[in-house]
């Protein structure tokens, strides 16, 4: 008799398996939960919208509740958590997440709904994230010049003078990489990004610093494997300039596109001393901007999304957040 175990292609235990068939397996429980008008702990109305249909990006859009007097906001475009290969901007974590942080910075947010590896490997999700900073960009120009799909909320309540990028892990990573590549390409209408914040950011090498991983435990890490898994093409492997900004050879972090940086750590993050690295790299760049460095000691990775407890951790991360998209 035939056997039907299925072949696996690649993997990263408990979390994901890839088939030979092309079928994908994810094993973490992440449900999507559905846009509201008025949330009912924040008062935030979020919809969500269609970007692109080739590639099909999407989009959810969040507007807090307090924009009585129909003044501009700042525009915080938003690149969710998952290590390239889960999660979505759709989800019950990254929608609480940001009803949260909308409430308290009073800001428009776009969450980018970006393509995940395997069927769509990096550097897919850059591509889908340029694009999406685009379309945002475009709403500042005028009515007669092109601009195939308006979303009233960004044409009506957005700042475009102070629009400001920003992701947790994978998405830190993104927001670094767009950062980057604005600097070398123009946005639509002239936008400038402001602000950027990296939130334990998916950075990782082929050689261990810090207190990260020796010998097989560094191969064994999920950080390694994450990356191996989402880039399995990149050029350097590890060392690809968008996974290590640091490696040889990387564009200059003095290229940064953005006026203030805001890098987030926490103490019992693997991810810590490479982005505590980052920061110091981009201090040491010649970068012109104003970079700033929030560490939470006791906070773990990505703490303040997965929380389901409103700590005073959670709090102060948020705050700290929303202190800085002004």
């Amino acid at each position: 008799m035939a056997s039907t175990t299925k072949e696996i292609v690649s993997e990263i235990p408990n979390l994901i398996k890839h088939y030979k068939d092309g079928t994908v397996e994810r094993l973490i429980a992440d449900p999507h939960v559905p846009p509201s008008l008025n949330d009912p702990q924040t008062g935030v109305s979020s919809k969500d919208i269609t970007i692109s249909h080739n590639p099909l990006v999407s989009a959810r859009l969040y507007l807090p509740a307090q924009n009585q007097s129909q003044k501009q906001l700042p525009i915080f475009v938003y690149f969710h958590a998952g290590g390239f290969f889960c999660s979505s901007a759709f989800s019950f974590y990254h929608h609480r997440y940001l009803n949260r942080l909308v409430s308290e910075a009073q800001v428009i947010a776009v969450s980018v709904e970006y393509r995940l590896a395997p069927e769509s490997p990096l550097p897919a999700a850059y591509e889908d994230s340029w694009l999406s900073l685009q379309w945002v960009a475009s709403h500042s120009l005028h009515e007669d010049d092109t601009c195939n799909n308006k979303e009233p909320w960004l044409a009506d309540f957005g700042d475009f003078d102070r629009v400001y990028i920003g992701g947790d892990s994978a998405g830190g990573n993104i927001s670094h990489n767009i950062a980057i590549k604005a600097g070398v390409e123009s946005l639509n209408g002239g936008v400038k990004i402001l602000g950027a914040i990296l939130s334990h950011s998916g950075f990782w090498g082929s050689t261990p610093i810090g207190s990260e991983p020796r010998g097989e435990d560094f191969e064994k890490s999920l950080s390694y494997l994450v990356l191996k898994f989402s880039f399995p093409c990149a050029d350097g492997g590890l060392d690809n300039p968008m996974i290590n900004p640091m490696a040889p050879g990387a564009p200059s972090l003095a290229g940064l596109e953005c006026s203030r940086l805001l890098v987030c750590v926490a103490g019992k993050d693997e991810l810590r001393d490479r982005n505590l690295w980052y920061y110091a790299s981009v201090k040491e760049s010649g970068w012109k901007g104003e970079a700033e460095l929030f560490e939470v000691e006791e906070g773990e990775h990505c703490f303040h999304i997965a929380s389901d407890e409103v700590t005073e951790n959670v709090k102060k991360m948020i705050k700290r957040m929303a202190d800085f998209l002004v």
